[in-house]
């Protein structure tokens, strides 16, 4: 009669097993639940650190590797699930259902921080994560134009509503202005504006709340670092050296402020010609991961110049959404999908000193 592998031998098995961006083993990080084991076949649950897991299949194929070295265990059947862990400093100063926040911001206006920010959030969702997305750039709040939102539902229990569009719970300033209507505030109001847009909104369960930032390192950055925990900070700059210098700077800033980088992202870092298919570097290349590389932060990746982006901003229809197969689509799901990871390596630091990168 053939071996039946044992519960004790299946998890002995996948103590060796390791995360390969945590780098611990998948029993001690308690991702393994459901273990059935019935007539040489193993059925188990792996619950990821994020929907958006970049090393999936290399985590599946560990798996069934490890299992099939069992005594007994003639097939492996592996399912997936995620719990994104939470920055408990959320919960403990604003009592909201938010994970994680991620500052998205630039040293510099111009760079398509905007549009990244929104394709980002979108290929969040679309991985199957819980997204938020709130436009902190009071002087120029453009969040629901390019996500395709004019209002708000009605307010409920004496709190704001956030509108939703594919998939993304939206926030903006934009929806309690009149058109055209000029924000010209000091600090205390706008630290009141941004306070309230997290606290006075009936947010929903949101395991990453993106946070598109005006450009520069000015009030809004202060007043957001001050007012909110936030997890991380993302960087969006273009190749060319002046964009550079000005991410260095904005950087910076996040360290000043404790906030942990999560790392840069390189926008319009080339052109293919849709006639030719011949490639131009109109804003030079590699320069944002020289920068990353200099700077010892994370270079989540590159972006094509696609006028498809900028089509599907000024008609509200992200083009990872519309586009889908697009080289500039596939992009943005690679760069979220590192964004999580990052996220998560950040929330398993033992050390919150460490935490600040």
């Amino acid at each position: 009669m053939p071996t039946q592998p044992t519960r004790e031998a299946i998890m002995a098995a996948l103590s060796r097993v390791q995360e390969p961006e945590l780098h611990r083993d998948l029993v001690s990080l308690n991702m393994v639940r459901d273990v059935r084991i019935e007539n040489g076949t193993v059925g188990l649950t792996i619950v990821l650190t994020t929907p958006a897991c970049p090393l999936q299949s290399q985590i599946e194929n560990d798996v069934r590797k490890a299992l099939l070295q069992v005594p007994g265990v003639r097939e492996v059947q592996v399912r997936f699930d995620a719990n994104v862990r939470p920055d408990s400093r959320i919960a403990g100063r604003l009592n909201l259902p938010i994970r994680n926040i991620l500052a998205v911001a630039s040293g510099k206006g111009g760079v398509g921080k905007t549009t990244v920010a929104v394709n980002l959030a979108v290929a969040l969702a679309q991985m199957g994560a819980r997204v938020g997305i709130l436009d902190a750039d009071i002087y120029g709040p453009n969040v629901p134009q390019m996500l395709g939102v004019r209002h708000m539902p009605p307010p409920r229990d004496g709190k704001l509503v956030p509108a939703q569009a594919y998939g993304v719970h939206v926030m903006s300033m934009g929806f309690l202005l009149q058109p055209d209507q000029a924000v010209i505030w000091r600090g205390p109001m706008l630290h009141s504006a941004i306070r309230q847009l997290f606290t006075d909104v009936a947010w929903p369960d949101v395991d990453y709340m993106v946070v598109d930032l005006p450009p520069g390192t000015g009030d809004a950055q202060l007043t957001l670092a001050q007012s909110v925990p936030l997890t991380g900070g993302v960087i969006v700059s273009t190749p060319q050296d002046v964009a550079l210098s000005d991410a260095r700077r904005g950087l910076t800033a996040f360290r000043q402020l404790q906030v942990p980088v999560l790392g840069i992202i390189e926008n319009m870092a080339y052109f293919i010609a849709p006639d030719t298919g011949q490639r131009y570097e109109i804003f030079g290349y590699g320069g944002a991961e020289r920068a990353a590389r200099e700077l010892g932060v994370p270079f989540l990746g590159r972006l094509p110049l696609d006028p498809r982006a900028r089509e599907g901003g000024d008609l509200g229809r992200p083009v990872v959404a519309t586009h889908p197969d697009s080289e500039i689509a596939q992009a943005f799901r690679t760069i979220a999908r590192q964004l999580a990871a990052q996220v998560s390596i950040l929330s398993f630091r033992p050390d919150p000193e460490l935490r600040i990168i």
